[in-house]
């Protein structure tokens, strides 16, 4: 493509960001209240003024190119950039803040997640979270559905979780290491103990989060994914866990940190082994984050640190 001499405006920032978000031309168009042949017309008209092909049609919606997605970034700090500039100096108020999150099942996830929200200014603003599969969260971020991805790795599925990453265009960024706990009930005979050891839970059930069709052991969300149990229970939320850990003693391992608000049923107790879980957030390579992604990560950030765990990041 030839680049014309004309810049590139406002409302055609305000344009791609939606349909980047959307994956269609048509539903962006119908979100912003715009003509579908106006919406197309802008998006091809950026394409050339930029000089890149940014988007890639088909008969299954809009998926972004390398240079689509790296445009994304800095389209959505521009936009960003004038939000505030406009309520500084204009007096307009905070426009809606948007932001997606995909997790594996942490609590801390939850309660940095609610820290934002409630720290957000303005009467209106557009959030969302998924507590979901491995997969599905490096298929949020990869196709911009989510700005940001918390999941583990350890060395045991390091060196697969890395090359799905880098395949998608992805990185993993550490936020901190912890000692491996299991949760179970406040009623559960091994609540009291200061540590436990494998041998203390052959004869409980294990609860382990379904992975469905990527059911594959570097994709569990669980450490000692390879060990075998007598007694096995998949689950496909933290709500259906949790009640199965009091309804049956069963019990998951995790990260140790957990919060008495949300789930007040529910203690940890470290785990005896020789193994560790670095937990971190995947995003672009090259789409840097917004102000509100990194307002959420402060908040992660600040949840786990009342926990003792080493900071990474």
């Amino acid at each position: 493509m030839t680049k014309r001499s004309t810049g590139i405006t406002l409302q055609q920032l305000h344009y791609f960001i939606e349909v980047a978000a959307e994956g269609s031309i048509t539903a962006a168009a119908d979100m912003l209240y715009v003509a579908q042949p106006t919406m197309s017309v802008a998006m091809k008209d950026l394409e050339t003024r930029v000089g890149h092909a940014l988007l890639v049609r088909s008969a299954r919606g809009i998926t972004l190119t390398t240079d689509g997605a790296e445009f994304l970034g800095y389209a959505r700090q521009v936009v960003e950039q004038v939000a505030l500039l406009e309520q500084r100096y204009l007096g307009r108020p905070p426009s809606r803040r948007l932001l997606g999150v995909s997790t594996q099942h942490y609590s801390f996830a939850v309660d940095a997640f609610v820290r934002m929200v409630r720290a957000t200014e303005g009467a209106e603003y557009e959030f969302s979270l998924r507590e979901t599969r491995t997969w599905d969260i490096l298929e949020d971020v990869r196709t911009l559905r989510s700005e940001l991805g918390i999941l583990y790795r350890n060395d045991f599925n390091r060196n697969v979780i890395d090359k799905l990453l880098r395949d998608s265009g992805l990185a993993f960024r550490p936020l901190f290491l912890a000692e491996p706990h299991i949760f179970i009930s406040r009623k559960n005979p091994l609540a009291s103990r200061d540590r436990v050891t494998l041998a203390d839970l052959a004869n409980l059930p294990r609860l382990t989060f379904d992975q469905g069709a990527n059911n594959s052991f570097y994709l569990a969300e669980e450490i000692l994914s390879t060990l075998s149990s007598k007694r096995e229970i998949r689950v496909s939320d933290r709500a259906t866990i949790f009640n199965l850990m009091i309804g049956l003693d069963g019990y998951t391992i995790s990260t140790g940190i957990i919060s008495d608000d949300l789930d007040p049923e529910i203690v940890s107790v470290p785990l005896d082994v020789d193994e560790r879980i670095e937990i971190g957030w995947i995003g672009h390579s090259a789409i840097p984050l917004t102000e509100q992604a990194e307002r959420y990560l402060a908040e992660v950030r600040a949840v786990v640190a009342g926990f003792g765990v080493a900071l990474l990041g």
